[in-house]
């Protein structure tokens, strides 16, 4: 791949195609589809506890790798989603931004997480349906995040959802969709991955 095509390097795949997709996405979530198979299912399943185990031991790169390489982290501020490309976000992180996320949290200077937070995710209601796109998968789950530090806890519900992409054998997260159930309220600096 050269530079000038390196997701890493070049956000050039985030174009107005890109928005138009991802607006497909939003309503794709509320359209009835046709659940996936046990077996399929059992493989989204064991991909979002991975994600979850990968986060909390702080295995951030192990992490990204559970990507594509054109993907999207984004954790909307109007519930349910929104339009990114008229409304505020949260978070909208191509992977080249997502790899600046990851370095910022392994710097020394990010005074936010001094001391680290600890955080463990719960996982539950887990629905894994067909996409309209071919080899993709919708999975929508239910989560709560606790965030321990010294003298700080916090709690985080709400709900994800992920759009894999058939990568051989397996599945890799294409669009990782965070809605926190208060996501149109006033928040401290988050500064951990949902």
């Amino acid at each position: 791949m050269s530079e000038a095509a390196d997701p890493s390097r070049v956000s050039a795949y985030v174009d107005l195609d890109f928005y138009a997709a991802l607006a497909a996405h939003v309503a794709e979530l509320d359209e009835p589809a046709a659940p996936a198979g046990p077996e399929v299912r059992a493989a989204a399943e064991a991909l979002l506890h991975r994600e979850a185990r990968l986060l909390d031991e702080g295995r951030l790169e192990d992490w990204l790798e559970l990507f594509v390489p054109e993907c999207l982290y984004w954790m909307p501020m109007t519930p349910g989603g929104g339009d990114p490309t008229s409304e505020v976000t949260l978070a909208f992180d191509d992977r080249r931004r997502l790899e600046d996320r990851v370095a910022w949290l392994r710097s020394a200077y990010i005074w936010s997480q001094i001391p680290r937070s600890r955080t463990r995710r719960m996982i539950s209601n887990v629905e894994v349906t067909l996409a309209t796109a071919p080899d993709e998968l919708l999975v929508r789950s239910n989560f709560v995040v606790h965030d321990v530090r010294p003298g700080y806890q916090a709690m985080f519900p709400g709900w994800t959802a992920h759009r894999l992409r058939a990568d051989g054998d397996g599945w890799l997260i294409a669009v990782k969709q965070v809605n926190l159930l208060d996501s149109d309220q006033a928040h401290a600096n988050l500064s951990i991955i949902f």
